[in-house]
């Protein structure tokens, strides 16, 4: 009998053959629909980017580079079946965190996998609906439930600085959007 984590839809990072992770996805994709394991396997996702590179005469290239080499992120509800279709793929040398000897892999966990996602743009960053001078509460750290201005905002890294009033002086508090509350 499966545990009720199982039956949730997670993502696993899977180990690869090196320089063999586009294969592994697109054979992955074929068994997923040849063996209709679309409603246990939901997404393959290799984490790419695009870099500059400078050549020896001046110009610039834009190349594809893969940020984890030799592995391939897919959101999958685990059974025995959808195990066996994701290890037995070609290319495929195993799960992250999964000892062999037909041990179910180990999820990774949220605080892992979210900036992979946001990174590739699968998960889109929040845009938290602020300014400049606006009243919140500090929700973590050590100046937790203590109210502050903001004093600068950061959308892209998601970090914002808050003066936060200490020893009778406002002292500045470098937080992220999920360590302040706009309700205050």
């Amino acid at each position: 009998m499966m545990a009720d984590q199982d039956k949730q839809k997670m993502w696993y990072a899977v180990q690869t053959y090196s320089g063999q992770e586009n294969s592994v996805k697109v054979n992955l994709e074929r068994r997923i629909e040849s063996m209709q394991m679309e409603d246990k396997i939901f997404q393959v996702v290799i984490p790419e980017e695009i870099q500059q590179e400078k050549r020896a005469d001046g110009t610039t290239k834009e190349r594809l580079v893969k940020i984890y080499p030799g592995y391939v992120f897919i959101e999958m509800i685990v059974t025995d079946d959808s195990w066996f279709v994701v290890r037995n793929t070609p290319g495929v040398t195993g799960f992250l965190g999964s000892s062999g000897g037909g041990t179910k892999p180990i999820p990774l966990p949220p605080e892992e996998i979210n900036p992979i996602l946001k990174r590739v743009g699968i998960i889109q960053k929040p845009k938290l609906d602020i300014k400049v001078g606006q009243r919140v509460r500090v929700t973590a750290g050590p100046f937790a439930n203590q109210v502050g201005t903001i004093d600068s905002i950061d959308q892209e890294k998601e970090l914002l600085t808050v003066l936060v009033e200490m020893f009778g002086r406002e002292t500045p508090a470098e937080l992220t959007f999920d360590e302040i509350d706009t309700d205050v």
